[in-house]
């Protein structure tokens, strides 16, 4: 009968599973910081494929009367600006339509406030932007006159 002995070990057999371990988390976090960059420059929606419109034409329309609180009126005259890749003639209309949907009503005190005469034009440009299905970029007041 003979006897086998256990080589005894130092700790070192594990060593290189160990270091193999941390090289392949490395890679993996790597691998997972290019992933997310690559989504975030080429695939996020409003990334590396979308543009910033380019102004084309402004449309002026002819200023309008619009009823406010309490026997009041405003007077507005309103600018559309068009993106360059707008190939048809702009019909103010639907913009008309929304100025008055959205200034009726208001009080005198409310559009004397610039930072809420911003907050409602912030709004109309809004719908309009909807309206008109993103061929108008911004939204200018030509007039605008309480009384």
């Amino acid at each position: 009968m003979s006897v086998t002995t256990m080589p005894q070990t130092d700790g070192t057999d594990t060593e290189p599973t160990k270091k193999s371990r941390k090289k392949l988390l490395l890679v993996l976090v790597l691998v997972l910081a290019v992933a997310g960059a690559a989504y975030w420059f080429l695939l996020k929606p409003g990334g590396a494929d979308a543009a910033e419109p380019v102004p084309g034409e402004v449309v002026v329309m002819e200023p309008i009367q619009v009823n406010l609180a309490e026997g009041h009126y405003l007077r507005i005259g309103v600018a559309l600006q068009l993106t360059a890749d707008v190939t048809h003639a702009a019909d103010g209309s639907k913009a008309l339509d929304l100025v008055i949907d959205t200034f009726s009503g208001r009080t005198t005190e409310e559009l004397a406030q610039p930072k809420e005469r911003e907050k409602i034009k912030k709004e109309l440009l809004h719908k309009v932007e909807e309206a008109y299905h993103h061929e108008v970029m911004d939204l200018y007041f030509t007039e605008f006159v309480t009384q």
